[in-house]
């Protein structure tokens, strides 16, 4: 998967149609983008950044069916979702693995009632379960978790979900699209939809950012998937259109694998905001999150609120014998969930539904909506089958529930840095005996090593210092400072692997240090 050689496809089929243009390369437009190409459809995708610089990878590292929304009643969301969790399970294992949870519990009641509300989720899941949910004792709970506050504690119940790495599943999605006939563009931003005499969507005008020329594009269908961007392209179709998306910032905060030691989880069912606190294992650090605050401007780098950061230190102090400090922070991440606006404007966004929701537009463009990265590859299905209905295309069956992703392997290894590589494994390893001086690690407290760097450069189609650092490895998520003082080094690669010259890293650390350091607490 390299840039020039889409690019030169793209030019080379400048003059014919495609049946199926996405716009948009997060969760969602990769999943549509892989369920048509897979089907047959003539396939392009455009992204007006890198894969999954938005949402899609600022999650909170979990696939699963959302024990609050069974809570809130939203039963048909959990099962769809539970599903897909398994699904996905088993068409990347090397990414998604299940993960233990414990929630504490601190009532007489709680054990006894989310036992009996897991055992619901369990049944769910049916067949696809990754494992049955317990009720344990105070001492097996802080066995668990020793890190936990003791005083009060009453017990605790255990039960299984699924964990991945976000932004390293999305690009593997794109390489499962580009493997499969679809081109993939970033750093394509999409300026313009063109319409024929009958004012129907028939393809539409997209600027390359890096060399600054612009493209016609036709189409039998274009596919509006990107996120909390939606309104964007519903109003440049049409102007009038009203907003159907109603975002919402969730924020993280990373911190040193010692305030969660052991391999467990912890879910706090209820914070004083009644959202719910997780608090888990990833990449040897621990992820803390997250917070349900709506706002009304979206950026494509969102910040974390002070408001927001105080919250989540407060509330994880409530449980942790260890209480974390902003000194502790390694990096705090903001996302913006796309969430589908309800047709009443003053629900709290914590109790709009996460379900998705596929409209077409006066002009035949197919939007689709809200959701969330579990439930991607149903999302996918959906909309394509009503884009393939709307410009005319063969029906053909959707196939992805059983189709491998790039670097399928079995066998996740917690242990192993380079499981996450799957089946790309194995050529990491051969650079590092090819040469050996590629076996040292980019910086040393972050997890990578200059092979991997090299790897991702010539495989994974990053274009700037931050592809790297922010998505294709997740060094800015895991330790900021650390990022930054490693960003010469990872400069130094691409330049060599890229052509690029002096100017060229001297900028793009530049560029990333002033985005790095809005990740760290000062």
């Amino acid at each position: 998967m390299k840039r020039d050689i889409m690019l030169q496809v793209f030019e080379e089929n400048l003059d014919k149609e495609w049946d199926i243009v996405v716009i948009g390369g997060g969760a969602t437009g990769l999943g549509v983008a892989v369920d048509a190409v897979s089907r047959g459809y003539k396939t392009l995708l455009l992204e007006q950044s890198d894969f999954a610089k938005g949402t899609s990878s600022r999650s909170t590292k979990l696939v699963h069916g959302g024990v609050r929304y069974l809570a809130q009643g939203d039963i048909s969301l959990v099962i769809e979702a539970l599903h897909e969790r398994g699904l996905l399970y088993h068409n990347a294992p090397h990414l998604v693995h299940d993960q233990s949870f414990v929630i504490p519990s601190y009532e007489w009641w709680g054990g006894p009632f989310y036992t009996i509300g897991l055992k619901v989720y369990d049944l769910m899941a049916g067949k696809l379960g990754l494992g049955p949910s317990v009720h344990i004792s105070k001492e097996k709970t802080l066995e668990y978790l020793p890190n936990l506050k003791e005083d009060g504690l009453k017990g605790g119940v255990i039960y299984h979900d699924g964990q991945f790495d976000d932004s390293r599943l999305a690009i593997n999605l794109a390489q499962t699209f580009v493997e499969n006939g679809g081109t993939a563009l970033n750093y394509f931003e999409v300026v313009e939809l063109n319409k024929n005499m009958d004012n129907l969507v028939s393809g539409l005008k997209a600027l390359d950012k890096i060399s600054g020329k612009e493209f016609d594009i036709k189409a039998k269908v274009v596919v509006n998937a990107t996120g909390v961007f939606a309104d964007s392209i519903l109003q440049m179709d049409d102007p009038s259109s009203p907003k159907t998306i109603r975002p919402s910032q969730g924020i993280h905060l990373v911190l040193d694998k010692k305030f969660l030691r052991g391999d467990k989880a912890i879910m706090i069912p209820k914070t004083s905001d009644g959202r719910v606190l997780f608090a888990v294992p990833w990449h040897d650090k621990v992820v803390v999150g997250t917070t349900d605050t709506p706002l009304d401007d979206i950026d494509l780098e969102p910040r974390a609120l002070e408001s927001e950061i105080n919250f989540v230190l407060e509330t994880a102090s409530n449980y942790l014998a260890s209480v974390p400090s902003r000194e502790d922070v390694l990096s705090v991440f903001a996302g913006l969930r796309p969430l589908a606006a309800p047709q009443k404007g003053d629900e709290s966004t914590k109790e709009i539904s996460r379900k998705h929701k596929i409209t077409v537009s006066l002009s035949g463009l197919v939007s689709i909506l809200g959701g969330k990265w579990t439930i991607y590859r149903k999302m996918a299905e959906d909309t394509v089958d009503k884009a393939a209905m709307i410009a005319g295309l063969e029906d053909k069956a959707c196939i992805t529930k059983d189709l491998p992703i790039h670097g399928w392997a079995k066998g996740h290894d917690k242990t192993d840095p380079l499981s996450k590589y799957g089946s790309d494994k194995e050529y990491i390893n051969e650079l590092m005996i090819k040469e050996p001086d590629l076996k040292d690690f980019i910086h040393e407290r972050l997890p990578y090593t200059k092979a991997e760097i090299v790897w991702m450069v010539r495989n994974e189609m990053p274009v700037t210092l931050e592809d790297v650092m922010s998505r294709r490895t997740r060094a800015l998520l895991l330790d900021a400072r650390a990022s930054i003082e490693a960003a010469p080094v990872v400069a130094e690669i691409m330049a060599k692997e890229l052509g690029h010259d002096n100017s060229w890293k001297k900028e793009q650390v530049n560029i990333y240090k002033e985005l790095a350091e809005g990740y760290y607490l000062k």
